[in-house]
């Protein structure tokens, strides 16, 4: 046995305690995404992720964005609900170029919503009675939510690589939790754009014109997040042994001044976005598995692969966190004046400290750069 395979394997039971729980598929094939992410890192990448606890906590946060969606407040439901798709077909419909779109949230919503009032023809009225959380006026901020996840893991990464160094034990050990939230919590996003209807306006059925006659139902999306993996038992175990050690997201500078890493989750968006109408195309010959049809090996081979690929890509996302982060040299600095700093009820040179008593150690501060 391989120990790629020991490795899938230790992530698999450090998880069995959790899988009972929660059998809904945007869990479950969340998990599968996540601990198929873990499975694909290469051995230079930092040990303690792949230890039980923290692999079975990364797979439980791949849940945890979806759950956000169970409490009622609106503010929260604005901007988490729209972190998790991109309706790609809106965005030339704004006069905006796929290829172009600037890395930045609000420069795109800005440039989306002046590009959306010019061009009204384009866009259904919005009914303000299915509108309470202000989402529709949007398209989804998917690949801006994955950017932004990617930067604070790498920040996570940069003053863990300090901690480790000059740390207090308590430190690096609150560091590495930082990092296995973000890990868990990021790779929802990731798993969401392995989902072809998470980029597409097709994500309840089709809408507008249908010359190829496909599916308006509007449950296709559920039974792909819900029904088909639960019907076919879909498991980390069946794909594991043929994830792939993934490789860094090239990061040079780019001649547009854009974000190398926003620019590769918009790649990977636009790469599932094309197999919206496979998808499609399988429903409508009958293959995906739903009411009386039977699993097929075209429908398994498709969901499978999706899951495979948002592993692949969440991997490189965290591979490339941990190989860009460069150590925090302003956190260094202020640990190395903690280091030299006498700590209190240090006796003075030349006199002896009574017998029996001991020094009382400043409490640890960890300093933060002062804004500017």
């Amino acid at each position: 046995m391989t120990s790629r395979m020991f490795r899938w394997i230790g992530v698999i039971a450090a998880g069995l305690g959790l899988a009972g729980a929660l059998r809904a598929w945007d869990y479950e094939g969340h998990r599968i995404v996540e601990q198929l992410a873990l499975t694909a890192l290469p051995k230079d990448f930092p040990a303690f992720v792949q230890e039980p606890a923290n692999a079975a906590r990364i797979a439980f946060l791949a849940g945890e964005p979806d759950r956000w969606r169970n409490v009622a407040d609106l503010p929260l439901h604005h901007v988490n609900g729209m972190n998790h798709y991109l309706d790609l077909e809106q965005v030339p419909e704004a006069g905006l170029d796929i290829a172009t779109l600037p890395c930045m949230r609000y420069d795109f919503a800005l440039a989306f919503a002046a590009g959306r009032a010019a061009h009204p023809e384009n866009f259904p009225p919005i009914d303000p009675e299915k509108n309470t959380d202000h989402s529709r006026e949007w398209p989804g901020f998917a690949p801006w939510t994955i950017a932004e996840y990617y930067g604070e893991l790498k920040s996570v990464f940069s003053y863990l690589k300090v901690m480790e160094e000059l740390g207090t034990p308590e430190e690096v050990a609150n560091a590495k939790a930082n990092a296995v939230y973000v890990m868990g919590v990021m790779g929802h996003y990731v798993g969401d754009l392995a989902q072809p209807l998470h980029t597409t306006i097709h994500h309840n059925g089709w809408v507008g014109d249908n010359p190829q006659g496909y599916s308006r139902w509007p449950g296709i999306h559920s039974w792909i997040d819900g029904g088909f993996i639960a019907k076919a038992k879909v498991n980390t175990a069946e794909i594991a042994p043929r994830v792939q050690t993934v490789e860094p997201v090239a990061m040079a500078a780019r001649e547009d001044g854009r974000d190398p890493m926003f620019v590769a989750v918009m790649d990977f968006l636009v790469a599932q976005n094309k197999l919206v109408e496979p998808l499609y195309q399988l429903e409508k010959e009958g293959k995906l598995g739903h009411g009386t049809q039977p699993i097929t090996p075209e429908a398994r081979a498709f969901i499978e692969g999706q899951l495979l690929k948002g592993g692949e890509m969440l991997g490189a996302v965290w591979l490339t966190a941990w190989r860009e982060a460069v150590p925090d040299e302003y956190l260094r600095g202020q640990l190395l004046k903690r280091k030299d700093k006498p700590t209190v009820g240090t006796p003075r040179r030349g006199k002896r400290r009574p017998r029996g008593a001991a020094s009382a150690p400043a409490p640890a501060e960890v300093p933060t750069q002062p804004g500017v």
